[in-house]
């Protein structure tokens, strides 16, 4: 019974930090279109694409950080380089894909990987 309340509230924690966190982010750093914004980041979830690469392709005991191509240190510099791009947007992505990779990396932690 715990373990199921443990797995519930990690995937709560989980998929909060995918789908609300990049509002909250929004309205933190760009108050005047935390919607628009909001939603940019939280479409980063399409890096979630490289899980198609993976066999199986969901695997609960498995880390996405450091497995899948776009969840590598090598893809988070590359999402820290985009911070510094002139282009607004650019910079809004790069903040929803490094969220993302936290994301990752905190459900990682909660599930003891």
């Amino acid at each position: 019974m715990m373990d199921m309340v443990a797995d519930i509230l990690r995937n709560s924690i989980h998929y909060a930090g995918h789908l609300l966190m990049p509002f909250v982010l929004g309205k933190v750093f760009w108050k005047e279109n935390f919607l628009k914004y909001g939603f940019m980041m939280a479409g980063t979830l399409i890096i979630d694409l490289d899980h198609l690469l993976a066999d199986p392709i969901l695997d609960p005991g498995r880390c996405s950080i450091g497995y899948h191509p776009l969840h590598t240190f090598w893809a988070g510099l590359v999402y820290v380089g985009l911070l510094v791009v002139p282009a607004r947007q650019l910079r809004v992505v790069a903040v929803g894909c490094l969220w993302h990779l936290c994301t990752d990396a905190l459900d990682c932690l909660l599930n003891g990987l």
